[in-house]
């Protein structure tokens, strides 16, 4: 396992970069969680969650018909999408919801931008008896409006953002738990934030690439890839983390919006900077204020990206791509025909990418693309 050192840093990336006020609960989080996950009980708890509530382990599916027709690789899709709730973001949500009940917390507050995260928690507080608060954007709010009912149908309460999206949601949730640390748990939903959550995220959503690793035989292939969408970057270390030390190629696609300036491609067209607690990548002008972004995808639309994905790219173990929005429609459109699998907007960023580099590649050559999520909120 990778940890960052008692600062909270993967190398100069990451940190805790908190108003004082806060920097006592999040020193404290970092070594409750590490005895709790340590505890037998905690971890039969989370197992029996994963195996009866959301469906784990989630299938590994050839894609023959893709695959076909392209006459390259073979494509796999890990199909986190039949994950409960319809997205990865259950794995993280359950777990994290757990962990609040160890640390007697019994306030639940979040950001969403995509709404599945924000599904999820309200999901896993439901299950717990926990009291879920879920911040998201006006922009989010409208073009998401069915994950906001499904939130509200499992009796979660609903901030509405004005003007924002997912970054504004956030800067509300850590002004919520400025006011409330004493009753509040800040449920991040991505591998960002302040040490020690992007390590949390990342050790929660690890389960989708050790899950691979049991379900299928690398030996038969040459090349080998792993595709994921990425916005903060929870379900692409989820899918990479298993991977870091192997012989795969590991690429991350961000989302390239419309153009160069107007893009939430954090590693391609940002620089470093400190956005929510964390130093990292960040789509910042040059007086260092926070670019607006633009992505077809809600759940990609935020400025920056995790520190040990930061991390990863400056090793040059990661490869980031952009992929763009008029690319990501025609994927969407086309992909469901072909396979009978509707993809979310998030997914489509890495199916295109593995149709376009799949021709490149032969048979004996092997993709695996992170299904993310399911495409039904997005129509």
């Amino acid at each position: 396992m990778i940890y960052p050192n008692k600062f909270g840093l993967f190398n100069v990336f990451g940190g805790k970069y908190l108003p004082e006020l806060l920097q006592p609960l999040i020193n404290s989080l970092y070594y409750i969680y590490i005895n709790v996950i340590k505890n037998k009980f905690f971890k039969m708890e989370l197992l029996k969650y994963f195996n009866l509530f959301l469906g784990r382990p989630t299938p590994i599916y050839y894609c023959k018909n893709i695959s076909n027709i392209l006459k390259g690789s073979k494509i796999f899709l890990k199909r986190e999408d039949l994950n409960f709730t319809g997205a990865h973001k259950m794995n993280n949500s359950i777990a994290q919801s757990l962990l609040a009940k160890f640390l007697k917390k019994k306030r639940i507050i979040c950001e969403t931008g995509a709404g599945m995260h924000g599904v999820s928690t309200a999901t896993s507080c439901c299950l717990l008896n926990l009291e879920s608060i879920i911040y998201i954007g006006e922009n989010d709010y409208k073009r998401q409006n069915i994950n906001v009912k499904k939130i509200k149908l499992l009796g979660g309460t609903v901030y509405l953002v004005q003007y924002g999206n997912l970054k504004e949601a956030m800067n509300e949730v850590i002004k919520d738990w400025s006011n409330n640390i004493l009753n509040s748990h800040y449920l991040i939903g991505t591998a960002s934030g302040p040490h020690p959550y992007p390590t949390i995220v990342r050790d929660f959503q690890s389960i989708i690439g050790y899950e691979i690793h049991q379900q299928l035989n690398f030996n038969f292939y040459n090349k080998k890839y792993i595709l994921a969408c990425i916005g903060g970057g929870s379900n692409a270390l989820g899918i990479f983390y298993t991977f870091i030390n192997s012989n795969f190629k590991l690429v991350a696609i961000e989302s390239g919006g419309i153009s160069k300036k107007r893009t939430a491609s954090s590693i391609y067209y940002g620089k470093k900077g400190v956005l929510h607690g964390s130093y990292s990548y960040l789509l910042q002008d040059n007086q260092g204020n926070i670019s607006k972004t633009n992505s077809i995808s809600a759940g990609l639309d935020y400025p920056g990206i995790g520190p040990e994905l930061s991390f990863f790219y400056n090793k040059n173990r990661i490869i980031f791509i952009p992929i763009f929005n008029n690319e990501i429609v025609y994927i969407f459109n086309l992909f469901p025909k072909i396979e009978g699998i509707i993809p979310a907007l998030e997914t489509s960023h890495a199916l295109f990418f593995s149709f376009k580099i799949s021709k490149f590649l032969n048979y004996n050559d092997l993709i695996i693309v992170n299904m993310s999520g399911k495409g039904d909120k997005d129509l």
